[in-house]
């Protein structure tokens, strides 16, 4: 049963987060497939890194580590993305941060204070 457990990933490459899902047992060559029917860049002019290591084709993604104890639904495990530019070299990893939620508003802190003092 174990060659057959999902793992979960984020992709990422500048803005765009590609969130999917593939088998331990999954090779490099057939992500790229799966990242090419959304973003229509054949697979030759993708790269992938795991921990800015380059992912080779012929390797299955339990090579690097993504195994489904690693890589569940509630955390995928994150994985970059680069393509192929005109000249032939492929771009450098460039990945924007994600936002991180506003903080929570004075009247809201005012209710979690006022919640807490109540209940003792």
């Amino acid at each position: 049963m174990a060659a057959g457990m999902c793992v979960y990933l984020m992709i990422r490459r500048k803005k765009t987060t590609i969130f999917t899902d593939a088998k331990e047992t999954t090779n490099v060559s057939e992500l790229k497939k799966i990242i090419q029917g959304i973003t229509k860049i054949a697979p030759d002019n993708q790269r992938l890194f795991k921990d800015d290591r380059i992912m080779e084709d012929n390797r299955c993604l339990a090579d690097y580590g993504l195994i489904s104890t690693t890589a569940r639904a509630q955390s995928p495990a994150s994985l970059s993305l680069t393509y192929r530019m005109e000249n032939g070299e492929f771009e450098a990893i460039d990945i924007t941060p994600l936002s991180s939620p506003p903080e929570l508003p004075d009247v809201m802190k005012g209710q979690e204070a006022a919640h807490d003092t109540s209940a003792n």
